[in-house]
């Protein structure tokens, strides 16, 4: 025996639309995304094995720099930093990527040291913080911490992704 509800449907019909209504919930997460996410992708932790694509490094221990490109296949790059990322993707012939299409990019914020939308950041050049190769473009989630970083630490410009070219990139 099925109870009516107010609305005339069953608690049974209820129970439905709920179950239906949190699987849809849950697909627009999935597709949408949430916080620290591009494109819905959830950014990958490279493993111990896992070498940067432009100069070999192993990536792992240089956790608070990474950077990987996520293409839509689903294989990932990674890279010991930015700048290396920037050297891959504004080359992509030389590194036989240039068919290949690209889901997302990401890059460790400085501060919160977590994976962070690279086409978003903001990329600090020139300042006195060194990464695993000497100068590197710092990252930033947010302009204002860029902003406060290059103060704090002498950074001479600060850039967004796009304004990033080989020339700009530190040797």
């Amino acid at each position: 025996m099925a109870v009516l509800t107010r609305g005339g449907g069953s608690r049974q019909d209820a129970a439905m639309k709920r179950g239906q209504f949190a699987a849809v919930f849950a697909i627009v997460v999935l597709v949408c995304g949430v916080g620290g996410t591009a494109a819905g992708i959830e950014p990958p932790s490279p493993g111990p094995e896992d070498r940067c694509a432009v100069c070999g490094m192993f990536v792992e221990k240089y956790h608070p720099w990474v950077a990987t490109v996520v293409f839509a296949d689903g294989a990932q790059v990674f890279f010991d930093g930015p700048k290396d990322l920037f050297r891959y993707l504004l080359d992509l012939e030389k590194y036989q990527a240039q068919d290949r299409t690209i889901a997302a990019v990401f890059v460790t914020d400085y501060y919160r040291v977590r994976f962070v939308d690279a086409k978003t950041a903001s990329f600090v050049l020139g300042s006195d913080v060194m990464g695993p190769m000497g100068g590197e473009l710092v990252p930033f989630e947010t302009s204002q911490e860029a902003e406060t970083f290059a103060q704090d630490h002498g950074g001479q410009e600060i850039l967004a992704f796009d304004q990033i070219t080989l020339e700009k990139i530190p040797k």
